[in-house]
């Protein structure tokens, strides 16, 4: 192959299957806010989950319950306020990432603070914390503000930057969204409830802590139930494939996307999933081909899009990257913007009205915050907004604020001067994308580990498998493990509900008994104690968020014999603090009611099970 048609080759390939800087975007935007609300919904609980005072003090974590190559900066204290400003620090890296304000610095630091805060609380994690993880880890190799950001508004070459990136960070990402997938699929099919039995939907639904009431209203169909589990595991298998076709490519791509959301969609009002299926459908957007774009853009950029000029004070460095900012966010990419001072009667307009000058696609001047109104106008996601701040009291007030700040601009000024103009490549570099395409290969190793390690428990043991647990196990894949552990690149397969949904549901009472001999409910004490079972409303308000359900599931599992102590003296201290006035709390007992889900058509029973009890030092 000469080395012309090398290069053909190579662009061919990149325009095939490279991500559009658009998606890249929506994905950099997309992997923020769930940052932010996982953030958000954490945040009440951080004395409970995060300092000493609460359910896992540093102590229990290093003395067994972390992996000695995991790290965490939240092991620094187990103090209240120092907890809190690590979460402040992170909010503030998923701002920056969502505004795209020094992207590749944001995005390492945000993974660096979720690794962090997964591994300052074990009990805690789950599916979405692994995939949260793993597509944070490479997108720290994309160029996630190569598009509506403030590093794109900044650029002053933004033009000159490529619409699409292929790189070997693309192919790790692109094939890591496939192992998601199909290793759970792996998993799946070594249990027959997936397949011949098909009843791998029915046991999901029916595990009371994750379903919603939807949810529960499906079990009534079961003939249906079937078929979704059949075509979940199918899509599992194949559907991430069609993201290679290597025809039609493009239209196979926004039928994958749009067919994975539709299936997170379906998690998501169905059973209890936290961030999960918000983030699945993140990572899918990244897949968005160019031709949509393309499509999206000629529908909304129509003469009066073409025909507007923006004009700005040459003297004024404020005004300059405000309205760099302005074109980037309201996604009008193409609108020039000229110094007024390149055109007399632009500049004597400016100088009459002491306002910026945005010119119309029929020659009509705009000035202050009715041209504001106006540019809003125009924009092909934020134009709702116009009639609002044309709304005559919002108008006056933006009126009165942009003659405010016009007549203040140094004082403007100090607040864009950490902004700075520079130029930055959205290309990745050669040795980046070979430091990517490595990891991708020890982690497409580690995936294959658990998959070996699961088949020879499950004592499915052929020559085939023995040779791959060989390559697996060997000393080469061995000495990798310190890196691995520290990236965490271990994921070792991705088993949400896999090989099994869990079946050993239920729900915990737990009863306080105070020095006057009064015994109370610690989890609800506005509630008498009840162990009947509590319906799923009262389910959600007993565990109230994903870290707490998922907290109290690990309570029954292997790892609650190490979680329990500290669980009950942590109630204790809750106790003592809240009810000052009144008798102390003397003795904890942990009951769980065990509820094993049934096989289809057969009775439940339910069992009582003292977990622990203790007495308050």
């Amino acid at each position: 192959m000469t080395g012309g048609a090398k290069q053909q080759w190579r662009r061919s390939i990149g325009q095939r299957y490279g991500l559009d800087v658009r998606s890249l975007a929506l994905l950099r935007m997309g992997l923020a806010m769930v940052i932010l609300t996982d953030l958000v919904w954490r945040a009440p609980d951080l004395v409970a989950h995060y300092s000493d005072q609460g359910v896992v003090p540093r102590a229990t974590l290093v003395d067994g319950l972390l992996n000695p190559s995991y790290w965490s900066i939240h092991l620094v204290s187990g103090a209240v306020w120092v907890q809190g400003l690590l979460f402040g620090a992170a909010a503030l890296f998923a701002l920056a990432m969502l505004v795209g304000y020094h992207t590749r610095l944001a995005t390492i630091a945000s993974w660096a603070l979720v690794v962090s805060l997964h591994h300052r609380n074990p009990a805690l994690l789950f599916a979405a914390d692994s995939v949260l993880r793993a597509v944070m880890f490479w997108a720290m190799f994309l160029p996630l503000g190569a598009a509506y950001s403030v590093d794109r508004a900044m650029n002053p070459r933004g033009r000159d930057l490529p619409q699409r990136i292929f790189s070997g960070a693309v192919i790790a990402f692109t094939v890591q969204q496939c192992f998601i997938y199909i290793f759970s699929a792996v998993f799946k099919t070594t249990s027959d409830i997936w397949w011949p039995d098909a009843t791998a939907v029915y046991y999901s639904l029916s595990f009371d802590q994750y379903v919603t009431p939807l949810g529960a209203w499906l079990l009534n169909f079961p003939g249906l139930l079937m078929v979704m589990t059949a075509a979940t595991l199918v899509l599992e298998w194949i559907g991430p494939l069609f993201l290679f076709m290597p025809w039609r490519t493009a239209t196979f791509r926004i039928v994958t996307v749009v067919t994975f959301i539709l299936l997170h969609l379906g998690f998501g009002f169905t059973l209890n999933l936290g961030i999960f299926p918000a983030l699945s459908i993140v990572t899918w957007l990244v897949f968005i081909p160019s031709s949509t774009w393309e499509h999206l853009s000629k529908r909304s950029y129509g003469r009066p899009q073409a025909g507007l000029t923006i004009y700005y004070d040459a003297n004024c460095g404020f005004c300059k990257k405000v309205v760099h900012l302005i074109r980037t966010f309201l996604l009008l990419p193409e609108t020039p913007l000229h110094t007024a001072q390149s055109d007399p009667s632009i500049q004597a307009a400016m100088e009459q009205h002491n306002s910026w000058v945005v010119v119309d696609w029929q020659g009509k001047h705009h000035f202050k915050f009715e041209a504001i109104a106006y540019v809003v106008s125009l924009s092909p996601v934020f134009g709702l907004l116009a009639p609002i701040l044309r709304w005559s009291p919002i108008m006056a007030v933006g009126t009165r604020f942009y003659e405010a700040i016009a007549n203040n601009r140094r004082v403007a000024g100090r607040f864009t001067r950490p902004l700075s103009f520079r130029s930055f490549t959205a290309r990745t570099p050669l040795w980046q994308s070979a430091i990517a395409l490595v990891l991708l290969l020890l982690t497409f190793l580690w995936n294959l580990r658990g998959i070996t390690d699961h088949w020879a428990f499950v004592e499915q043991d052929t020559p085939t498998l023995r040779s791959l647990r060989r390559v697996t196990r060997s000393r080469a894949l061995q000495s990798t493990e310190g890196l691995i552990y520290r990236l965490r690149l271990n994921q070792g397969g991705w088993s949400i509900f896999a090989p099994d949904p869990p079946r050993d549901d239920g729900w915990h009472v737990v009863v306080g008994t105070l020095e006057d001999g009064t015994e109370v409910n610690l989890l609800r004490p506005d509630q008498p104690i009840d162990f009947e079972k509590p319906t799923l409303r009262e389910r959600q308000q007993l565990y109230g968020n994903m870290q707490w359900r998922t907290y109290y599931i690990n309570l029954n599992r292997d790892i609650g014999r190490t979680l329990y102590p500290d669980y009950v003296e942590y109630l204790c201290r809750r106790w003592q603090g809240q009810a000052t006035d009144g008798p102390a709390l003397q003795q904890v007992d942990v009951f769980f009611m065990e509820e094993r889900t049934p096989p289809p058509n057969e009775p439940t029973n339910v069992e009582r099970q003292r977990q622990a009890d203790h007495r308050c030092s």
